[in-house]
């Protein structure tokens, strides 16, 4: 049987809205749309390079306790309601994912709360041994 936990970050989205951070099932790892929250104290910047900046710590936490790394990463979606927000945000993104080169896609949209600027969603695969 495939091993499949769910991961939680205490955000109080995941309680309202009912899902979790992450996923494990097996060797891959679901890492939820995830914003530039704070998710200890659900505060949230109006930057959005400070927002990327957050949402890739809360990325990491997620695969940490999935057993990946960044470099365990095979996809990332970056949602964003505006297409000019991006490219500030790239030295940060590159930081993470440069040596890795996912497959990535960035997508303009609405999302869930005005505050948020930016929103990124990650596929990893653990690594075996």
């Amino acid at each position: 049987m495939t091993e499949r936990r769910a991961i939680l970050s205490g955000s109080s989205f995941e309680e309202q809205i009912g899902y979790a951070r992450a996923v494990v099932d097996g060797d891959w790892v679901h890492v939820s749309g995830t914003t530039g929250f704070d998710y200890t104290s659900m505060t949230i910047s109006d930057d959005v390079v400070k927002q990327a900046e957050q949402c890739l710590r809360n990325i990491e936490a997620a695969l940490t306790e999935a057993g990946c790394t960044f470099a365990d990463v095979v996809r990332v979606r970056y949602l964003l309601p505006d297409r000019a927000d991006f490219e500030p945000c790239w030295p940060a993104l590159r930081r993470c994912f440069g040596e890795v080169r996912p497959a990535a896609t960035m997508l303009m949209c609405g999302l869930a709360d005005p505050r948020m600027k930016i929103e990124i969603e990650v596929y990893a695969r653990r690594p075996h041994g």
